[in-house]
């Protein structure tokens, strides 16, 4: 039985996420937590590499959404992608991260709004 499952996308893709938000949500949680000092304000140090971070979660969620809608005829029998329950529930979880990630990867945005 061949094991395809999104997973490594899927974990890509929301690791990426937290890296393009490092620079910005980053001070903010650990602000949030009670985690202070002056080497909370490096973090804005990853600013430049944002748009690589980006890029990354962009491809690694494209991935992982491809294996997931890909017509069933292309799953080889017996394999994890075949089965309806297990496919809707990593859709589930995709969306779940796909939210996660678009939060995170705005999160310059929204900040503002809140701090």
């Amino acid at each position: 039985m061949q094991k395809e499952t999104p997973t490594l996308p899927l974990i890509g893709g929301i690791a990426a996420a937290i890296g393009a938000s490092i620079c910005c949500a980053g001070p903010l949680v650990l602000l949030m937590l009670g985690i202070g000092g002056s080497w909370v304000s490096g973090l804005t140090a990853f600013e430049p590499y944002r748009p690589i971070f980006i890029g990354v979660v962009a491809v690694m969620l494209a991935w992982a959404g491809w294996q997931l809608y890909r017509p069933i005829a292309r799953c080889p029998e017996g394999s994890v992608c075949a089965l309806p329950a297990t496919r809707r529930r990593y859709r589930q979880i995709f969306w779940g991260v796909l939210f996660i990630a678009t939060v995170l990867v705005a999160s310059p945005y929204w900040i503002p709004l809140i701090v």
